[in-house]
């Protein structure tokens, strides 16, 4: 059983499918509870997360926790925004 909340850092993650997400590489905290809200997840799976980036997955999310994390909920495939913020066009004003 965990004692502590830092004790879910280097924990692999996985699917309610049994799908290796990535590892826990930090907590997601909110300071004036004192609640863990969430855990950052890195090193993920290629298949479930675009050029695998880093993913923060809600604490709410967790089904399980000992030598691994098994999450009971977990979108099929997460991508990144298409076409982010725009770049403003520079225009020369002619008189």
């Amino acid at each position: 059983m965990l004692e502590e909340a830092s004790e879910l850092i280097g924990l692999q993650v996985y699917t309610n499918q049994g799908i290796y997400l990535g590892d826990v590489s930090n907590l997601v905290v909110e300071v004036d509870d004192n609640k863990v809200q969430g855990l950052f997840i890195s090193n993920t799976n290629p298949m479930l997360v675009e050029e695998s980036k880093a993913v923060n997955v809600p604490f709410r999310w967790i089904g399980a926790m000992g030598d691994v994390i098994i999450l009971k909920y977990f979108p099929k495939r997460v991508a990144l925004k298409k076409g982010g913020p725009k770049k403003k066009a520079s225009s020369a004003e002619s008189d």
